[in-house]
């Protein structure tokens, strides 16, 4: 369930647009849209500098990814340090994953829980995805079943594919929460939608497990499963 640094970091968005700074933010974003990093960086940069948080975040991702500047996973810690003390939450979940996967910083999954949950409490979908993996495995924290069930909720009622299947895992294993091939099939199914949101290997057993619990449940049962994919609609958390 590892991820490599690029695979994590492309579900961020980048340069997210702020109305005090909507300027330099503007033509920031204009340039890494066209593969300019160079001056993404430089425009980003003094930004950070000045301690506003989304710069500090994003260029720690440039740091991260490599992008307009050599990859370096100190400066990256550095800054997504920064804005993570200042409450951002991507900036938040970006350490956590520094502190999960070791990089700049020795491997620390307790460390990596506390920065996972304070993202996950502003609501951040990827963070609240993280935190379930955490609790399931039971690193940094006491394994939990029920713990991950409540993260994988929250990160699969936000349209997380990830969070959606591994809800219909836990609903279709019995753990955590009672087995329900009803549930277990619509998060499941939802999952497998939102395709190529769900990575290829993920997609693949997921139908594998919504053909097994289809044959486990009666016509009626099916039915009400399908409806329940059907009417479902993500809910953002404030």
């Amino acid at each position: 369930m590892r991820k490599t640094a690029a695979a994590f970091l492309l579900i961020i968005p980048l340069f997210m647009a702020v109305p005090t700074i909507a300027g330099p933010f503007e033509d920031a974003t204009k340039a890494y849209n066209r593969g300019d990093y160079e001056t993404a960086y430089r425009l980003i940069k003094p930004l950070a500098e000045k301690g506003l948080p989304e710069a500090q975040f994003n260029l720690g991702l440039l740091y991260d990814m490599g992008q307009g500047v050599p990859r370096n996973y100190d400066e990256a810690l550095k800054w997504y340090r920064k804005a993570a003390e200042q409450g951002n939450a991507k900036g938040q979940y970006s350490l956590g994953m520094m502190y999960d996967k070791g990089q700049g910083v020795p491997q620390d999954y307790a460390e990596a829980v506390t920065w996972y949950r304070k993202a996950a409490e502003q609501g951040f979908a990827e963070a609240q995805y993280n935190l379930g993996n955490v609790c399931y495995r039971g690193q940094g924290v006491q394994q939990n079943y029920a713990e991950a069930v409540t993260w994988y909720s929250k990160a699969a009622e936000q349209g997380n594919a990830k969070g959606q299947y591994s809800l219909g895992m836990m609903y279709y294993r019995g753990r955590g929460v009672p087995k329900d091939y009803v549930l277990a099939h619509m998060w499941l199914n939802l999952a497998t939608s939102r395709s190529p949101a769900l990575e290829k290997a993920k997609r693949e057993w997921a139908e594998i497990f919504i053909s097994i619990a289809a044959s486990k449940m009666t016509p009626a049962q099916l039915a009400e499963a399908q409806r329940l994919a059907r009417e479902w609609k993500p809910r953002r958390e404030k």
